[in-house]
């Protein structure tokens, strides 16, 4: 049966019939946490529902851009970014020039696509941009210990200010857009549109509507949660 057209269950019945039971639990403890269960499944419907929005979504617009990249394999145009794939999965890295240390949150989130840069490049194209020049790039990552990680120089800048790696006023943030290509055009498909302006109060700005980074998946898991006001460091030795 087709799964848009399947009646789905009730979350509340879903919920009602799972069997797992935790050692010493109370009453009142099983009863809130059925209670937070048919949420979780309300949720994860949602979440299913907006991603088949986004894959919904029509065409974009046209890449049109002379940007110019170099990367550990040398020089490439926009196309080139996508190597075999026909989709591109492109972070703007808040590392640029005037840095002498990346962006730690952005470092963070990267930590984790290191460890599946391999398995998402089965899929799609997936690189990593930034405006410093690549040897720094490279001595970055080769002292971070990155190694599946495709990191790209934005040579002229130009990719960065079109695609909200830049602001006007020339500060930094990092921006994440998927673009496809069919039919041998270039188009952008999906930009992460969720920044500080869209924040709730007492939240950190959080970005894209679904986690990227491990990092606040597994502190939503914890009694305390994710904190309004911390982020990692790029180290903890001081």
């Amino acid at each position: 049966m087709d799964a848009k057209t399947e009646t789905l269950k009730s979350a509340m019945a879903l919920a009602r019939d799972n069997p797992v039971r935790i050692p010493h639990e109370n009453a009142a403890y099983r009863a809130a946490r059925t209670a937070l269960l048919v949420e979780e499944i309300e949720l994860r419907r949602h979440a299913e529902r907006v991603a088949e929005m986004r894959r919904a979504l029509p065409p974009g617009g046209v890449v049109e851009g002379d940007y110019r990249f170099e990367g550990e394999e040398g020089p490439v145009d926009f196309a080139g970014l996508f190597a075999d794939k026909p989709t591109l999965v492109a972070y703007s890295y808040m590392f640029g020039p005037e840095r002498e240390r990346p962006c730690p949150m952005c470092t963070n989130l990267l930590n984790g696509w290191e460890g599946n840069a391999a398995d998402i490049g089965q899929k799609a194209s997936l690189v990593v941009i930034a405006r410093s020049p690549l040897a720094k790039l490279v001595a970055w990552k080769r002292e971070h210990g990155w190694k599946a990680l495709r990191l790209y120089s934005d040579l002229t800048g130009a990719y960065s200010r079109d695609y909200f790696g830049i602001l006007p006023d020339g500060s930094e943030i990092p921006s994440m857009n998927v673009f496809t290509r069919r039919d041998g055009t270039i188009r952008h498909f999906w930009t992460a549109e969720m920044t500080g302006q869209t924040a709730d109060p007492g939240q950190d700005p959080r970005g894209v509507p679904a986690s990227t980074a491990p990092l606040w998946d597994v502190l939503d898991l914890t009694p305390e949660g994710r904190e309004a006001d911390w982020y990692p460091k790029l180290d903890y030795d001081s």
